[in-house]
């Protein structure tokens, strides 16, 4: 099969090249070497399609929605008291943030746990006086260094954990691979919280360098039996230095203007913010606040199924000239307006009763399907959905802890298997309505998915055709034959290929030539497995190798030179703990 070898090293290098140099996704660029190996004949569409049905590929779908349900119920948000206030040592803040982000990263995908923090610790960063760049990088770091505590933290740790199983009948235990994440865990987040102070930039976000965000207003209403009826405005956290511009207060029919941030709130007061649109949104998602025109007109949909639009007001539109009370605003689109803006400013008044004009921005809680409704329609233009803009049922936080937890304890101590305690903590979250069939739908990511199965495929083809092999030798060679030095040079191969591709598509290419390796030196596999798990599941350089790093770049206003700076010495130590540990944990 000489000619197929040859064929599928080109193929696997090309794909690796569009992987690094374009901006095409990298589904469709692994979908599409999938495609050019089954027409080339060197792979059964059996063969092609067999990573669909692996279970750890099916045991990262369920664990999306797992996360996403923890997202919806608000019960990560449980963990942001951790951001204390009074902290002023940028160091100390490091570490308040990086704890429980690692912890909770360990049990969930870390895409929504940063999410969730992102909004957070922006907030606490104004609060403490703290430049955001000085944390978000942090907070990247300490998700992906959580990840490789568990055998669930990162879809890799599962691939791989699945292809093991299927292939040699191995068990990866739930804390096994912790034997080194955790130690390596450790030291970095040390490294980060010593080198942080020289290498982090002081830089403001990416919104705060362009100034001027579009100003909208809006009304809140205190629950009366919510969390923030008798605490101060202080204590309730609604201040200039969380983000928040709390105007004026309506109680009793009475205006008080906030100059006093020893206000005591109390039940049904109506509160008017001004703010850009990412202050709503955390508004809305605040417990103890309920949108004011929520108690004034009921729309069909479920809060909790609703989301944000931006809409702007065009000059066709029937309501033009008339209030949102008076034009029956609710009834005739099924939305309520949160906020408004005109010129880019806050504006004055209830806003029940602002009278519409053309060019107004308009914040709608509505129906996702509104976008679809309304896109084409002549009464608005530049309608966008503002993404993650549903507000949590913080009802069932405490809830969908409890499924997590018992998922944990399920397949960690009972024996339960990770894809049996995950389905059925999936199904369960479901039934009760902890997130819906729509939102779980949202919150599988189709192209981890779809990367891992064409990953499969071409990883069969480098095995079928000795192409893994031809790689392994060549390595060994390299190394000398000794296992210590192939197996750091596995290491940072995966390292290497994860910064520049997605840290599945490195792990499932590499995996083979690995299993070649250890049997060319006639040692165990075991330390092979977990060098590659490590290798591809701690990506610290570009903010292109992993999707948190991505996530954080444009809050902490960084520039990719910041990633490489940190991110470089970072690699770098976690390669030598990770080659000096592994081999001692797990002997060849």
């Amino acid at each position: 099969m000489e000619w197929q070898m040859w064929f599928t090293l080109g193929s696997v290098v090309m794909m690796f090249v569009l992987l690094a140099k374009t901006s095409v996704g990298p589904e469709w660029i692994c979908l599409g070497t999938l495609v050019t190996l089954l027409t080339a004949g060197i792979i059964t569409p059996a063969e092609a399609v067999a990573g669909a049905s692996n279970k750890g590929m099916l045991t990262v779908a369920i664990l999306f929605i797992v996360a996403g349900a923890i997202q919806e119920t608000g019960a990560i948000q449980m963990l942001t008291p951790f951001l204390s206030p009074k902290i002023k040592k940028t160091a100390v803040a490091q570490f308040r943030m990086m704890v429980p982000v690692s912890v909770l990263s360990a049990f969930l995908n870390n895409t929504p746990v940063v999410a969730i923090f992102i909004p957070a610790v922006t907030a606490w960063a104004k609060k403490i006086k703290i430049p955001v760049s000085k944390l978000m990088i942090p907070l990247s770091y300490a998700a992906i260094l959580g990840g490789t505590c568990t055998v669930i933290g990162t879809s890799t740790n599962l691939v791989v954990s699945g292809i093991v199983e299927k292939e040699t009948g191995m068990k990866i235990g739930f804390f096994e691979i912790a034997k080194v994440g955790a130690p390596s865990a450790i030291v970095l987040l040390v490294v980060i919280i010593l080198l942080g102070r020289w290498l982090l930039p002081d830089r403001s976000s990416a919104i705060e360098q362009m100034g001027n965000p579009k100003e909208y207003t809006t009304e809140m209403i205190v629950d009366p039996k919510g969390v923030l009826a008798v605490k101060t405005i202080q204590q309730a956290g609604l201040t200039e230095e969380n983000g928040i511009n709390l105007i004026q207060i309506f109680r009793n029919g009475k205006v008080i203007p906030v100059i006093d941030y020893s206000i005591t709130l109390k039940g049904d007061d109506r509160l008017v913010f001004g703010g850009e649109k990412g202050m709503v949104s955390e508004l809305h998602r605040t417990k103890g606040l309920t949108p004011v025109l929520d108690r004034l007109f009921e729309i069909v949909t479920p809060r909790a199924d609703r989301c944000f639009v931006e809409a702007v007001v065009s000059k066709s539109n029937r309501l033009i000239g008339r209030s949102i009370v008076g034009g029956h605003f609710r009834q005739i689109y099924d939305a309520v307006l949160v906020a408004l803006s005109r010129g880019g400013n806050q504006i004055k008044g209830s806003l029940g009763n602002i009278v519409l004009q053309e060019g107004d921005t308009l914040l709608l809680e509505t129906h996702p399907l509104f976008y679809l409704r309304n896109k084409d329609s002549n009464e608005f233009f530049l309608i966008s959905q503002l993404e993650e803009s549903a507000a949590p049922r913080y009802s069932m936080a405490i809830f969908a802890m409890i499924v997590l937890a018992g998922m944990v304890v399920s397949a960690s101590l009972l024996g339960t298997g990770m894809f049996r305690a995950a389905a059925v903590a999936a199904a369960v979250l479901m039934i009760t309505r902890c997130i819906t069939v729509s939102q779980a739908y949202r919150s599988v990511d189709m192209q981890v998915l779809l990367v891992i199965i064409a990953a499969f495929g071409v990883g069969r083809a480098m095995e079928k055709t000795g192409a893994a092999a031809f790689i392994a030798q060549q390595m060994v060679g390299l190394g000398g034959g000794n296992p210590y030095f192939v197996l750091s040079m596995l290491y940072l191969t995966t390292s290497i290929l994860t910064e520049m591709v997605t840290n599945n598509a490195a792990a499932l290419i590499l995996w083979p030539i690995a299993m070649s390796m250890a049997g060319q030196m006639e040692v165990s596999f075991v330390p092979f497995a977990f060098s590659i798990m490590m290798g591809a599941s701690a990506s610290f350089a570009t903010p292109i190798g992993y999707q948190c790093n991505m996530m954080v770049y444009g809050p902490g206003g960084y520039r990719f030179s910041d990633f490489l700076k940190i991110g470089v010495p970072m690699n770098i130590i976690m390669w030598l703990v990770a080659s000096t540990l592994i081999p001692r944990i797990w002997p060849f």
